[in-house]
């Protein structure tokens, strides 16, 4: 554990906002959605010699290019060029179909019957069809499988039997034609359709020696991948780069740049490489720095667009100092977000109010109480609720005094977060120690108990159920003591509910039932910020799908 230190007197100067001051402001702040570059013709040399080939940037692959089989999310991006999906996400989180052609639901939610698009196949010419995809749900289930698909969630009629070896084949999959592929569930989920129609393995490419349990000629193909996606893989030069040319035989028609390449960079060589023009697209840290850099270049067409994910003080459910909600709606109310949010991301964010972000079908910005900062009434609250100032300004309560451990790991937000909420909280009586760790000693510690509060991001978040499901009582903060009973009612609800308009006020009722008794603070989203140079057309990234979508779509302009 490192003890907290006091921030540089630079990052102090952001932070005057706790003391009375104004925090900085982004000057000029770029709206979301893409800024065209205001000089084209300064794109370099070096950019302008590729005339067939677009170069975007990774950080570390490894080479393990099959989309079930990686333990790296940089490996996942390059199989996202190779595969592709049967059913994938629009810039909003709806399902959209990609290579099956439709589906239709049962009116129990319980039978999804995916139809593939005709003429469907792999880039060697090979046809994807049905037995294709049931030999891919096959695979999800084996028992030895170590994968970050679950697919598990989507229930599917027999697929436990099969994995406990109680049968040799899932009940619930049906091939009915080769282009038709039936499958029955046992219980409805907002996320299966999700979960049935994702990267499609080629039965005749990874299928040989298969059988329930005996993987190893699956993984061996690893460097060796086949899918049906925009591009196919050329080759992998470990610490370089990743290969791939124009699959001719794209479902969509053969992309419009013959060569693509990911280019392995770092965090340090990045702004660097692009403004050489070594590379055509990168992904930044939203600031002002970097927009500001990215402008200066001239050439640079500049995307902002929202996260998905949104950032947290999660409360002990079982504390008793926060069993009161009260409490816990003073902490809300005593904490300034919006100095945080300034502080971090300079016009970049948004103060958080409920666990989905602002560019999901599901968020509703009236939904909730905003819990906007007003440390009068936080005050007033603790008050309430039987806490009084002591003699050196910390509230007690039957001779204990309100002092909270914060769990926190290093990080930019958290950066700013710890010395913000310590003057925030110390103003109405509330002393905040921080303790700062690495991330598996701050879940050792969560996990046994021993905190009062802990600040997490979450992860990127498709599907709304993906914000909720740990409130669950058999999910992450239900499993640490969290429960309610409306909660519980809702969050199943809208995970059994499939027509995203008929989920939305469900998901609305949720929000604010959250706020009346809440397991977290909700902190702060974030946007994303991109640069590409002024000769690629068609780079329109979104928190749901990356640069995938828009590669089959690119072109070379100048």
């Amino acid at each position: 554990m490192r003890s907290y230190r006091t921030p540089s007197l630079a990052a102090l100067a952001l932070i005057l906002a706790v003391a009375g001051g104004t925090p900085a402001l982004a000057q000029d702040a770029l709206p979301d959605g893409i800024t065209p570059a205001s000089d084209p013709s300064a794109i370099p040399a070096t950019a302008k010699a590729r005339k067939d080939t677009v170069v975007a940037s990774i950080s570390a692959p490894q080479g393990v290019f099959n989309p079930y089989f990686f333990s790296n999310g940089w490996d996942e991006n390059v199989t996202e060029v190779i595969f592709g999906r049967l059913i994938n996400y629009d810039s909003q989180g709806k399902l959209i179909p990609e290579q099956a052609e439709s589906w239709t639901v049962s009116p129990d939610n319980l039978v999804y019957t995916i139809k593939l698009r005709p003429g469907l196949t792999f880039s060697d010419g090979s046809a994807l069809t049905a037995e294709d995809v049931a030999f891919t749900l096959t695979v999800l289930h084996d028992p030895t499988l170590e994968s970050e698909t679950d697919i598990t969630p989507a229930a599917i009629a027999g697929g436990a039997e099969y994995k406990a070896g109680k049968a040799d084949s899932i009940s619930g999959l049906k091939v009915i034609d080769p282009q038709t592929i039936q499958i029955t569930t046992t219980q409805a989920g907002a996320k299966t359709l999700a979960l049935l129609g994702g990267p499609v393995l080629s039965k005749a490419h990874y299928g040989k020696g298969f059988a329930r349990g005996q993987l190893d000629g699956i993984r061996a193909l690893g460097g060796d991948p086949l899918g049906a996606g925009p591009y196919v893989f050329d080759k992998f030069i470990p610490g370089q780069e990743v290969r791939f040319h124009a699959n001719p035989r794209y479902y969509a028609g053969k992309p419009g740049v013959e060569h693509f390449i990911y280019r392995i960079t770092s965090d340090a060589t990045k702004l660097q490489l692009f403004q050489t023009g070594e590379t055509d697209y990168d992904g930044f840290t939203v600031s002002q720095d970097n927009v500001d850099a990215l402008q200066s270049l001239g050439f640079a067409a500049i995307n902002l667009y929202g996260s998905s994910d949104y950032s947290m003080i999660e409360f002990n459910p079982k504390d008793p100092l926060l069993q009161d909600v009260r409490v816990r709606h003073a902490l809300t109310y005593g904490l300034d977000r919006q100095t945080l949010v300034t502080v971090v991301y300079q016009g970049y964010g948004t103060v958080a109010t409920q666990p989905v972000a602002p560019i999901s079908w599901a968020y509703d910005a009236g939904a909730v109480e905003p819990f906007a900062y007003d440390p009068a009434k936080a005050a007033a609250l603790l008050d309430e609720a039987g806490w009084k100032p002591g003699a050196d300004g910390i509230r007690a309560k039957d001779g204990q005094r309100l002092s909270l451990r914060l769990l926190a790991t290093k990080s930019l937000i958290n950066d700013a977060l710890i010395p913000i909420a310590k003057e925030n909280w110390k103003a109405i009586g509330v002393d905040l120690v921080p303790e700062v760790s690495d991330f598996n000693a701050l879940l050792a510690k969560r996990k046994a108990g021993d905190y009062n509060l802990a600040t997490f991001r979450t992860s990127t978040i498709n599907d709304p159920h993906d914000g909720v499901e740990d409130f669950l009582s058999t999910g992450e903060v239900g499993r640490l003591g969290y429960h309610d009973d409306t909660v519980e009612k809702l969050i199943l609800a809208g995970n059994a509910t499939l027509d995203p308009e008929q989920r939305k006020p469900i998901y609305h009722q949720l929000y604010k039932a959250l706020a009346d008794n809440p397991p977290v603070i909700f902190l702060a989203y974030r946007k994303i910020l991109s640069g590409t140079d002024a000769r690629v057309e068609g780079f329109k990234p979104d928190i749901y799908n990356g640069i995938i979508a828009s590669l089959p779509k690119l072109k070379i302009v100048q």
